[in-house]
């Protein structure tokens, strides 16, 4: 039987959502996580009518980075809304899919019967973290929030090599995909401008954005001193930005009880049915970098359990942490380039709160339905490209969607992945590079970089770029000749250690 007002007790609906920008005049007397979290929460209620929040059933959490010494947040949370939810649940991190995990796991739990209400709430305050520490170090250097928690996660061989953090990990997808598309970089980076400035437009028009400002592809693609490069090919206009306190919340209830509590049926957005899968956590087990299995899977899979295709679909949310993200994502759904890929305004420009970027995308695809459109699609990335999730809503029922439904599509992304190959971590001799990029320090001056190579065996490796050989830094860098598939060779640098050279 399909998940539609035939059974409106087991249909999930969205009835509410709200968001928050904190922009404190002085930066130190912001709001924290805990509080960002309360307050979109508060103004979910209000979009849903009032009344809504102490009746929660379930209350789900995105864990935060920005204040740890917060904690464990779902029990405060529920105190401060007057709520005693059956579940309660907390992400173990802060991953970009977790929103949309939440929402599928919300909806999930209605058709059960299980429970009626569900909210699920994130939010970030890194802005006012970072003015609370440098206060504290009276205007010393603030410490970067993101790279540490990176540090933590990250195995030893991978951050001798300089891959520490996400932005450090996603410009090895964005080079290996270029060179698999047949691209020149020239091309690349006019289709990343095409897709970054469409981000801006959306943000420009979103009182939810964090930057509203119209972005030209040609400001977007040229290094200036506020579009430092970050790592090749990547500029700051490209990559995710976290410095935001931003809180973001909905409300999940089933079709029936909204009913009952009045809802109008013009503000209800229905759930449909989502698929999710990851990519092995070790970088370097997985089959390849041009592409990921796991999100085709996840992608195809929502479209076929939804029985819709890319031309039922209105309106787009493709999770745009780095380039490389979006450009996979819509080469599988078949979204052109020229199509906004967003509702929200992008991560660099709509916000990058961390693991919850997604709860704001919801929030936005919900408002964007209720005015225009009939089916939204949510694509949601976290880790180092590792999970993928998807999810389809739609102003009206969908016929496809059943309840509760298996979204762990991970044994068809398994199926479908080729091996990995051997890792050689000391190996030295000829080879031919798989991906690479180039590290730069905030002058903008070059600092680093890596190569991942295969062995005439067909083993992995990595080798250091010595940046500091002009040669080296153009061949990597201009777009004359493409470095993937080149061969070279790894050598010992008496300081470097295992360095790439370029063949002779």
């Amino acid at each position: 039987m399909a998940n539609s007002e035939a059974d409106p007790e087991r249909t999930p609906v969205i009835i509410g959502v709200g968001q928050i920008n904190d922009r404190p005049a002085e930066g130190a007397v912001g709001l924290d996580s805990g509080e960002l979290m309360l307050e979109a929460l508060r103004r979910a209620d209000k979009d849903a009518g009032g009344s809504v929040l102490a009746d929660v059933d379930m209350l789900g959490v995105v864990d935060q980075i920005s204040f740890p010494e917060l904690g464990e947040l779902c029990a405060p949370l529920a105190a401060a809304i007057g709520a005693r939810p059956s579940v309660s649940y907390q992400s173990p991190s802060p991953h970009g899919d977790t929103p949309i995990r939440l929402l599928n796991g919300a909806a999930n739990r209605i058709g059960a019967g299980e429970i009626k209400l569900a909210a699920v709430v994130g939010g970030e305050a890194l802005r006012t973290a970072a003015a609370r520490a440098r206060a504290r170090t009276q205007g010393g250097e603030s410490i970067d929030v993101v790279r540490r928690s990176a540090t933590q996660r990250e195995p030893g061989y991978l951050q001798s090599f300089g891959l520490v953090a996400p932005v450090d990990i996603y410009p090895l997808y964005e080079n290996a995909s270029r060179a698999s598309y047949g691209q020149s970089l020239a091309e690349a980076q006019a289709e990343t401008g095409e897709i970054w400035s469409l981000f801006s437009q959306v943000a420009e028009r979103n009182e939810g954005a964090w930057v509203r400002r119209r972005t030209s592809p040609e400001a977007i693609l040229t290094p200036s001193e506020d579009n430092r490069p970050i790592a090749f090919p990547y500029n700051k206009l490209m990559v995710a930005n976290s410095s935001v306190n931003q809180g973001a919340g909905f409300l999940v209830a089933s079709l029936a009880e909204a009913r009952r509590r009045g809802v109008p049926d013009e503000q209800l957005i229905y759930v449909g049915q989502g698929a999710a899968a990851k990519e092995p956590a070790n970088l370097l087990r997985r089959d390849r970098f041009d592409r990921s299995v796991s999100m085709d899977v996840s992608i195809r899979a929502t479209l076929a359990a939804n029985g819709v295709s890319v031309q039922d679909l209105d309106l787009v949310e493709l999770y745009s942490c780095f380039p490389c993200v979006p450009k996979m994502a819509r080469r599988t759904l078949g979204w052109p380039a020229d199509r906004p890929a967003s509702v929200f305004g992008g991560l660099t420009f709509g916000g990058g709160p961390i693991g919850n970027y997604m709860g704001h995308a919801v929030v936005s695809m919900v408002t964007a339905l209720r005015e225009r459109g009939r089916f939204g699609f949510l694509f949601a990335n976290g880790g180092f490209a590792t999970d993928n999730h998807c999810i389809l809503i739609g102003r009206e029922a969908i016929a496809g969607a059943r309840f509760p439904q298996d979204f762990d599509r991970q044994a068809e992304a398994d199926a479908a992945r080729g091996p990995a190959p051997d890792l050689d971590k000391a190996y030295v001799g000829p080879g031919r590079i798989e991906t690479y990029t180039v590290f730069y320090g905030r002058n903008g001056s070059a600092r680093g970089g890596v190569v991942i190579a295969r062995t005439p065996a067909g083993a992995r490796t990595l080798a250091h770029i010595d940046v500091r050989d002009p040669v080296a830094l153009s061949y990597f860098t201009d777009g004359l000749l493409e470095p993937v598939g080149q061969a070279g060779a790894i050598v010992e640098h008496p300081e470097l250690g295992r360095t790439w050279t370029l063949p002779h």
